[in-house]
């Protein structure tokens, strides 16, 4: 792996490259466009703010009759019509930037979906950004179709429609995730992969569906600006605090209940030795303030990989209980831990924790693994070079 050093002098041969991103989860393209803006390249960056989180971007796109009766005026709307209000109004908004959006020589897109609007205006919109750019690649950092495709069958013990798939919750309540089976976002999903010059993964969860895919250019990790995430203090004394946070629209896919079942199991036995603080859809900047006390954080059950929270919380030295089995474990040659893997059995959950509360000292041990493995692998000067490399190389 190249030093900083050596990745700033490789990106003097990929210098003031115009770059697009398109779409923003969890902070991950605000934390790339640091990473591209210290190599020295033009980043612009538009979304919506990724709903309730409301990430900064410098276009923003505002999502409205979302929420409330105006929302019941859109359902009002689209059985009279056919028309989606929000995507309509939000297509307005895209054109009315539509000068400064092209002239790129890369734009990515954070998902098939990156507007989250009606596929047929989706299609419309990155038609767009193709025909005016140079180069148009995807990023796989969230559900398409081809990673639901995966989900759907049983290649891995469990995964984000574990619940669903086991009778335990209808399909209603994942609808956020189903609906890229439907005949309109598969047709999405064929036309971004005719156009795009390559699609790239963030983690393990979207590297298996993509990794024998012909226009697949590899994972990627997840970029992390640890300048902005200093190691917090490690444990020493008085109650181990335990954090979750949760938000309602993936609180099924993430396996939270199982979270859930296991704090009820350690807090009958610990009471005296552990503080439980559990938030609900919280704006980032929020989100992020009310985990800074935490000792352990409780990020998601039915997944392979850290997603972008359980990252941060790792940067800053806490014990993240997420997806880290032997996948994970392989891929990046790990020998001691980084994160503790949970399983979709409170039991399993229940009895990790215990081992931390009997042996707190185990906690400064795995959150400093963690910490030093984020500066390692999710670097996010160096991850913004490993980008530029794909894109230039195609």
């Amino acid at each position: 792996m190249r030093t900083f050093a050596q990745a700033l002098l490789f990106s003097e041969y990929n210098k003031d490259m115009k770059i697009l991103l398109v779409g923003e989860y969890s902070r991950l393209h605000n934390s790339l466009k640091e990473g591209l803006l210290v190599l020295g390249h033009n980043v612009t960056l538009i979304s919506t703010g990724d709903f309730f989180k409301k990430y900064p971007s410098d276009i923003i796109l505002k999502r409205k009759f979302d929420r409330g009766f105006a929302k019941k005026i859109k359902v009002g709307i689209f059985k009279l019509t056919g028309i989606d209000i929000t995507s309509y109004l939000l297509k307005k908004q895209f054109f009315k930037h539509s000068k400064h959006l092209k002239g790129y020589d890369v734009v990515q897109l954070i998902n098939e979906s990156p507007f989250a609007v009606d596929p047929k205006i989706e299609t419309e919109l990155i038609s767009f950004l193709k025909e005016y750019n140079k180069k148009l690649f995807l990023l796989s950092c969230g559900t398409d179709y081809l990673s639901v495709q995966f989900a759907m069958s049983d290649t891995l013990p469990y995964n984000i429609l574990y619940e669903y798939k086991s009778g335990n919750i209808p399909a209603t309540q994942f609808r956020f995730i189903l609906k890229y089976t439907k005949p309109e976002f598969k047709k999405l999903h064929e036309h971004v992969f005719s156009v795009i010059d390559g699609v790239i993964a963030s983690d393990m969860d979207y590297h298996l569906p993509l990794k024998d895919h012909p226009l697949y250019k590899g994972l990627i990790p997840n970029p992390v600006n640890i300048t902005r995430l200093p190691a917090m203090p490690q444990y020493s004394e008085g109650p181990i605090v335990i954090f979750l946070g949760i938000n309602r629209d993936n609180y099924h896919s993430k396996g939270i209940r199982f979270f859930e079942e296991a704090l009820e199991i350690v807090s009958e036995k610990y009471s005296d030795k552990i503080e439980i603080q559990v938030v609900e859809n919280l704006p980032y900047t929020e989100y992020i303030e009310r985990f800074n006390k935490a000792h352990i954080l409780l990020d998601q059950v039915l997944g392979y990989d850290q997603g972008y929270n359980a990252l941060e919380a790792m940067a800053k030295g806490k014990v993240v209980f997420t997806g880290a089995d032997e996948l994970f474990e392989n891929y990046y040659n790990l020998t001691n831990p980084v994160a503790v893997n949970a399983l979709p059995d409170p039991q399993q959950i229940a009895g990790k924790l215990e081992e931390l509360i009997l042996h707190p000292e185990r906690i400064t041990e795995i959150g400093r693994n963690a910490r030093e493995f984020v500066e390692r692998e999710h670097d996010y000067k160096l991850i913004a070079e490993r980008y530029t490399s794909v894109w230039n190389a195609n």
